[in-house]
């Protein structure tokens, strides 16, 4: 009878010590799944120009500490995060030269691109420099091209991502809309303007998002997070013309990356 309690005692000691053993690894496989290989791609959005804060070791690419990819990782510790985006990229520029560190390890991808294809920088410049009438040309210009080639330019980036990272969550991020209407702006572009410029940043974002979808990519909409803080309102989260520093213009600020694009990427992720 002794020899059996002992034996019982025994067991229920190893039977705690597996349970413990268990649990331990169970916790460390948690740990592990929620430590993605995290890498970050894109144009000045992603790279977090507006922003400040740049890390010099990136040149003109203007990675910031305060983009919504490194604030991520910071609040996250992922396994590895690696940031290629590049102020200025294209569709051409992402795949040519920021899908190096992708590869089927590579558990988490985020993106934003085509707005420089679309010709953003020379929308904005045409509208801020010249005629309402010029402004609203070079706008329907940039919608036919969307229409037109971008959806191509964009399948051959997802496709590429794709090819790589063969088993990531790609989140794809929109455009906020640049101005609140009726807003506080007394002085710059017409109303008609701001509103055809509204108008060409959703019909971007459609476009993107169709493609991200047809990839099986999650296409994260950033715009409800940016309403109330577009330039002319009370606590603008993007930069209207900067002439101290040109290329922050129409670029989300510190607030707007934590503030707007982080939690949208954070819900997506």
């Amino acid at each position: 009878m002794k020899l059996s309690r002992i034996a019982a005692f025994s067991s229920s000691l190893l039977l705690a010590a597996a349970l413990t053993l268990t649990g331990a690894s169970a916790a460390q496989a948690a740990q592990q799944a929620e430590s993605p290989d995290y890498v970050a791609l894109g144009d000045s959005y992603s790279s977090g120009v507006g922003a400040g804060n740049y890390d010099s070791a990136s040149g003109n690419c203007k990675r910031s500490t305060r983009a919504y990819p490194a604030l991520w990782a910071a609040a996250h510790s992922p396994s590895t995060f690696a940031f290629t985006a590049c102020a200025g990229a294209r569709t051409g520029d992402v795949t040519a030269g920021q899908l190096a560190p992708l590869n089927a390890s590579t558990d988490l991808v985020s993106l934003t691109v085509g707005g420089n294809d679309a010709g953003f920088a020379d929308v904005m410049t045409t509208c801020v420099l010249q005629s309402e009438a010029a402004c609203l040309a070079r706008i329907a210009e940039a919608r036919a091209y969307v229409d037109s080639t971008l959806p191509g330019k964009l399948d051959s980036v997802y496709t590429a991502i794709r090819a790589k990272a063969t088993a990531a969550h790609v989140v794809v991020l929109g455009y906020p809309r640049f101005y609140k209407l009726g807003g506080g702006c007394v002085a710059g572009l017409t109303e008609k303007e701001r509103a055809a410029i509204n108008d060409a940043s959703d019909y971007l974002n459609t476009a993107t998002a169709k493609r991200a979808a047809d990839h099986g990519y999650t296409f994260a909409e950033v715009t409800p997070a940016f309403t109330g803080h577009e330039i002319c309102s009370s606590a603008p989260w993007l930069h209207s013309v900067k002439w101290s520093n040109i290329g922050e213009s129409y670029h989300p600020t510190a607030a707007g990356q934590s503030g707007g694009y982080l939690p949208v990427f954070t819900s997506a992720a």
